[in-house]
Parts: structure tokens; sequence; C-alpha cells
């Protein structure tokens, strides 16, 4: 698939060149004109008090992370860490937490380094105080390196480098260490387990249900069917256990359904968001609910929003915001409102400044006095390697 200069090598290539994923092309080149928005009444201002770079490693290229609020009011953040580029060997699941709102930042801990490419990161605390790491496994590298070694144009050290991070696994156990993973931690983040699968896999991980259940809505990535759709884990994350599947739009291709995120209402509804790439709605965001607790699903619908993945969170007051990366100019990152979960406000825009479309995944979380961070990824204009930028911000009336 041809991808314009802007964007970098995604998800959807991995997919391409790894799983069962087809038509992706239409994606590049469907950006029609998008329906109308139904447009909420009130639609308050978004005022930035601070933007900065938090990431401590310059050397080093950071990707899709996620934040959240513990219970103690600390910010838990985690990301692909330790990396060279979009698409390396090297990548590595850390993770760093700040006491102050977003002010400081501890220094950055690895949590998982498996062998291969650990990629998209996310961070969750359960009802209990358990802390939840997600992530999933990708040789996505090799065809880098093995046209590396045919063309003969990397410098030495940099080939070395790759083979060695390569051979950490022999070519036997490579397919096996493939997978959707989660780690647990019961003591705040001090100690965490080895990883176990968890059945899907989504950027910004599982969301805790009312009820005491963890939901995770995501994609089978290497294992099982390949299904879009929810996990339920009953135990604090140990186990998960596929619950349904959601259904296709009519024409659409669910391998074309990526990165998938979940919220749910005050009136318990799940919504669910998904990174769509058929031809219909090519580059926006669609929307499920379930009514039952998510054992069963609506078929998605656009609802106007060009840009993703999506992260949702519910707001204090019960509204939920939808945080979002927007990988053409202005390239930046936008949040939208709801009062519903149905319709969705204007964009408001939380950076403009990017430099391409190597940027986004934001996610947000609110602090006690009502104030919002949100952290992303961008590779910035003067500097080779993708940093951790966050926004400290607020919603003015």
């Amino acid at each position: 698939m041809t991808q314009p200069s802007s964007l970098p090598r995604s998800r959807r290539r991995f997919l391409a060149q790894w799983g069962r994923v087809a038509g992706s092309a239409a994606f590049m080149h469907a950006m029609h004109a998008m329906p109308a928005l139904r447009l909420q009444a009130a639609v308050p201002a978004l005022k930035v008090h601070e933007l900065r770079t938090i990431s401590h490693e310059p050397e080093a290229y950071h990707g899709w992370p996620t934040l959240a609020r513990s219970r103690g009011d600390d910010l838990l953040l985690a990301w692909s860490g330790g990396r060279e580029q979009h698409v390396c060997p090297f990548g590595q699941v850390q993770f760093m937490r700040s006491s102050d709102g977003g002010g400081t930042w501890c220094w950055p801990r690895v949590i998982l380094d498996s062998g291969l490419d650990d990629r998209d990161a996310g961070i969750l605390e359960t009802p209990s105080g358990t802390l939840l790491a997600t992530t999933f496994t990708s040789l996505a590298y090799r065809p880098i390196l093995e046209r590396a070694r045919k063309e003969g144009r990397w410098d030495a050290a940099r080939l070395q480098r790759w083979e060695a991070a390569h051979a950490r696994l022999n070519a036997a156990s490579q397919p096996s260490q493939l997978g959707q993973w989660i780690l647990r931690s019961e003591d705040g983040g001090l100690n965490w387990s080895a990883k176990t699968p968890s059945v899907v896999n989504s950027p910004h991980g599982p969301i805790a249900l009312a009820d005491g259940r963890l939901l995770y809505a995501g994609k089978e990535l290497w294992t099982g069917q390949r299904r879009v759709g929810v996990a339920f884990s009953e135990d604090d994350g140990r186990s998960w256990q596929w619950a349904a599947e959601i259904p296709a739009r009519e024409g659409d291709d669910p391998a074309e359904y990526h990165e998938l995120h979940a919220v749910e209402m005050p009136d318990r509804r799940v919504v669910v968001h998904i990174r769509n790439h058929n031809p219909s709605h090519a580059g926006e965001t669609l929307q499920c609910e379930s009514t039952d607790g998510g054992l069963s699903w609506t078929k998605p619908r656009s609802v106007g929003v060009w840009g993703l993945p999506s992260h949702l969170l519910r707001l204090a007051d019960g509204r939920v915001l939808m945080t979002y990366g927007h990988r053409r100019p202005p390239f930046g990152n936008q949040v939208r409102l709801s009062e519903d979960g149905r319709s969705w406000s204007a964009p408001m825009n939380l950076s403009t400044d990017g430099a391409s479309g190597d940027l986004g995944y934001p996610s947000t979380a609110q602090l006690a006095d009502g104030s919002l961070v949100s952290v992303w990824y961008e590779r910035l204009a003067n500097h080779p390697k993708a940093v951790l930028r966050q926004a400290r911000w607020s919603l003015e009336s």
C-alpha cells in the first residue's frame, strides 16, 4: 500500500504484512466530504495552560502512550520506548508517574522487553487498585531488516544493532511470542507480573465497568479468529474471556476496523469508538453501543469525525470527552465533547503545531480540580526522534 509522506508506517501496514487485512488502499483515496455533524448547542472554549515535552530520553523514539489517573491522584503513563524509529526491533513497554498533576515526571522504568517489538501501551488502575499495562508484540520490522541486508545501505553499526536485537529470540521461538499481552502490578507499579494473554488488543487498553467487570474492546491481532469485539475479565485482569463480536456495517470488511476504545455512560450504556479504514468514511472514527453490558453491539456508524484513534473519558460531570490525533494539516490533536455519548460537539484544537503525521494517540486524565492533562507522541520538526508531549488545559464555559 502506498502512503502519503506525512503518514508514518502504521498498524494497517503491520496487519497487511502479518495479518488478515485487505483493501486498505482505499483509505488514502477516500477523503471525501464528510456528512454534517449534529452539533450540540453549548460548546465551551478550550484553554491550554501549558504545552511541553515530558520524555526524558531524547535519543530514543517514543510511541503510542496512555495516561490514567490513580485513586491516589498520581498520573500514570505507559508507552512504547527505547525505540530507534516508528517500526524497529527495540520497542519496550515503559512506565512513569507524576505526583503533581503532570508538573514533574519520574524517570521511566522498563516493565516489559519481550525480545520482539513491544508496541502500543495502555494503562489502567482497576477498582481494587491493581495496575494493568497492555501491549502487543510485532515482527513488522523484519522486512526492513531483510531489505537492509540485501541493499547494503546501512552503516555497519546500525545493521549490527538490528541484527543483535533480532537475534534475542531464535527463528523458531519468535512466532510463539507474537500476541496481545497484559501485565499486572498489585503494589502500585513497584513490581510487575510476567505477560499473560489478553485475548484482544487496542492502544489504550481496557476499562472498568460499574458492575466490577473489566471490559476490553479490541481486536484479536495474532491469535484466535482475528475478530473485532470485546473481552471480559472478572478476576481483576488475571484472565480474559472472549465476550462478543462487534458486527460490521454493510459492505465493510471488519479487518479494516482497528484501535478501539470504550467508555461507560452514566446510564450504563457502553460506547466504543473504532478506527476505520474501510472505503466508506475512510479515516473517520466509527461508533457502536451496547445496552446490555457488552454482550451485544449495534453496527458501527459514522459520527462525522475525521481523526483517529479515539480515547474516551467520562468527565466528573457525566459528559464524555473524545481525544484523537489529527494527521492532516493542521497536524495535531483535537477534542470533542458529548452530553449523551450519541452526538459530538464541533472540534476543539488541543495542538496544531505538528510537523507531520507522525504524531497522535492522545489520551486524557481529569484532575481533582477539574482540569485536564493530555499526553501524546510526536516527532517534532527540529528533532529526529518522536517525543512525549503533554498539554495541561481546561474547558472554559
